[in-house]
């Protein structure tokens, strides 16, 4: 396996040992069906009846012959619960498909619900083709517990049982030897259910992992072709896919050894009647048709084992994948971290500013400082791959921003500045509460951040992030995001006033042109002004703008900053920018450098306070 393999596997350590789920937890999935699982439980009844009672009839029929008496209805009866058994067990197989149907859709939807709903950290900590995986793959083990596993088990063990009672009525001592082989094959089958359970997590997980590095291959596979790293590439995820079949091929040997002990506790079992049972027709003990009879019960007790065997298998392989789905149904919902108090609907406090910064604090979680370091180990083995780039820049374990004070005035144009990784993009994720502080408050209007609603909160901002993402679908669609009611006037109206008529003009569909994957069908800077009219759509009263004109060239960048000017005249803005010519005009700028405050003011103060303003405004031609 290939070193970025190998990096990728030690960085998501923390996660391979995922919590198994107990089959109490599989319950919810079922219960939620519990009036069809009725239904089939009646005719597993009714079915098991049906068969049980053919035996008796044959045995009936044999000795009638014997004894050269007429059949009667006999033929008839036999035939009718011939069929009976049969209906019923289509039927029942149709109910359980459907239900098991069902109970993946469910699943999928408590799993969707809540993956878009965790917060912010667990999307920075996870892998996207991972999550993906246990919407998908995991799920759909589900389905084999009730068409493979829980019903067949329920039908068998009916079987099982009254097959048991006939055989202890028509020969006790029959019955206790076939006991003794039947209770040695259980105990073996009980002891591999286990391995067989752990090995499915394992193969699951994998399966996470092998679908997060097609996703992250897939999506940078332009960045990929150009470093030259296709094979390379294409040799880590192949490890992957071979780990996977590796897991795979272990249950399959488990699995194995579960199919043959039903079959050589039935020939066993054969043998022993045959032998013991001839012998006692001979000795008188018991008549030829109650050993025929008997036998056909020792079918009908073997038949529902091996089947009951097969569940377990199946019961385990979806236990384990229950795990992983449990794993996140189990995380806290973003919305359900805190109960916002009574000043979430009070007015904006005199005189304060729109937003402020009392003595930020804030480290990320360890979970997150986890997976970034992880990734960055894997860049290291890679060329030139934007996405682990990015994350190799991340934070490391200690604090990125380290007592931050500053106020943003009500109307005014508040720039960031600073060095990377100084921690501007951290307090736009403060701002939006995509994080809490871990110390110190952030204040909107004079009111704890913490005290509002996420949803209210948010929708008092526009936010573009860096390398805002473009949505497959139609420039209509991705305007539409945070307002499904806006009209196309509207929408016109912000895609002209950051310069996007001519998209609407390159062809006949106007709003309804599509943008392609990730909006590949846009350039990098089209993209970016997509997502600056997404947000000037929603007509918030404070923009957050990170590197908003970073992809734009000199004229078009130009044109942006008209257009900011245009619609903040009754707006706060906050901007983050590398490019000082964008911001030199800003009613305060920001200057940060080791997430610390190292100078506030415009940018003629600046350049005679802070030597940090002044190196980069001398680097950048403004001095």
């Amino acid at each position: 396996m290939s070193r970025t393999a190998t990096a990728r596997r030690r960085g998501r350590g923390a996660q391979q040992d995922g919590p198994r789920a107990s089959f109490r937890q599989l319950l919810p999935f079922l219960f939620e069906h519990k009036k069809v699982l009725v239904v089939v439980t009646i005719l597993s009844i009714v079915g098991a009846a049906a068969s049980l009672v053919q035996p008796l009839l044959v045995g009936q029929v044999i000795q009638r012959v014997q004894e050269n008496l007429p059949l009667g209805m006999l033929i008839w009866a036999l035939i009718a619960f011939v069929i009976v058994s049969s209906v019923i067990s289509g039927y029942q197989h149709y109910l359980l498909q459907r239900t098991g149907t069902a109970v993946v859709l469910s699943s999928r939807r408590r799993l969707i619900a809540r993956i878009l709903h965790l917060p912010i950290s667990e999307f920075d900590a996870r892998r996207t083709g991972d999550l993906v995986s246990r919407v998908g793959t995991d799920t759909t083990l589900l389905y084999a517990v009730l068409t493979q596993g829980l019903a067949d088990a329920v039908g068998s063990a009916l079987l099982f049982a009254g097959a048991l009672i006939a055989m202890l009525v028509i020969d006790p001592v029959l019955l206790l030897l076939i006991v003794l082989v039947i209770g040695a094959s259980v105990v073996v089958v009980v002891l591999l259910s286990g391995r067989i359970r752990t090995a499915s997590t394992a193969q699951q997980q994998k399966v996470g992992e092998l679908a997060s590095g097609v996703e992250r291959a897939v999506s940078s596979i332009r960045t990929v072709r150009a470093s030259g790293a296709t094979e390379r590439e294409t040799e880590a995820v192949t490890g992957l896919a071979t780990e996977a079949y590796g897991i795979g091929v272990r249950i399959a040997k488990i699995s194995s050894l579960v199919v043959p002990i039903a079959g050589i506790a039935l020939q066993l079992s054969l043998l022993v009647v045959l032998g013991v049972g001839g012998f006692r027709v001979a000795s008188g003990a018991i008549s030829i048709a109650s050993l025929v009879t008997f036998i056909m019960f020792l079918f009908m007790l073997i038949m529902p084992l091996g089947q009951a065997f097969g569940a377990i298998t199946s019961v385990n392989q979806a236990l384990g994948a229950l795990g992983r789905i449990q794993e996140i149904l189990d995380l806290p919902a973003e919305t359900a971290a805190d109960e916002p108090d009574a000043a979430a609907t009070a007015a904006p406090v005199a005189g304060s500013a729109a937003i402020e910064f009392r003595e930020v604090r804030f480290q990320y979680p360890e979970n997150v400082v986890a997976a970034r370091e992880a990734a960055a180990k894997a860049a290291n083995d890679l060329l030139a791959d934007a996405h682990l780039a990015a994350e190799a820049d991340a934070p490391a374990q200690r604090e990125v921003l380290r007592g931050v004070s500053f106020a943003v005035p009500r109307g005014a144009r508040v720039a960031l500045v600073g060095p990377s990784g100084a921690g501007k993009s951290t307090i736009l994720s403060l701002i939006e509460r995509f994080y809490d502080p871990t110390g110190g408050s952030i204040r909107l209007a004079g009111h704890d951040l913490r005290t509002y609603p996420r949803n209210e909160l948010r929708a008092q901002f526009g936010y573009v992030e860096q390398d805002a993402p473009t949505l497959a679908g139609t420039l209509a669609d991705n305007l539409r995001l945070a307002v499904p009611d806006a009209t196309d006037a509207d929408c016109e109206r912000v895609l002209r006033a950051v310069n996007l008529g001519d998209v609407l003009e390159r062809g006949p569909l106007g709003l309804q042109t599509p943008v392609g994957e990730d909006g590949v069908m846009l350039s990098g800077g089209e993209r970016q002004r997509l997502a600056i009219a997404r947000a000037l759509l929603t007509e918030a009263p404070i923009l957050l703008l990170d590197e908003s004109t970073s992809s734009l060239d000199g004229v078009n960048e130009q044109r942006m900053r008209e257009a900011i000017d245009a619609v903040s005249a009754d707006r706060t803005l906050v901007v983050i920018a590398h490019r000082l010519s964008t911001v030199v005009d800003s009613d305060l700028i920001v200057v940060l450098q080791d997430g610390a405050v190292v100078g506030q003011g415009t940018h003629d103060e600046l350049l005679e306070s802070t030597p940090l303003y002044r190196d980069l405004a001398k680097h950048q031609l403004l001095v």
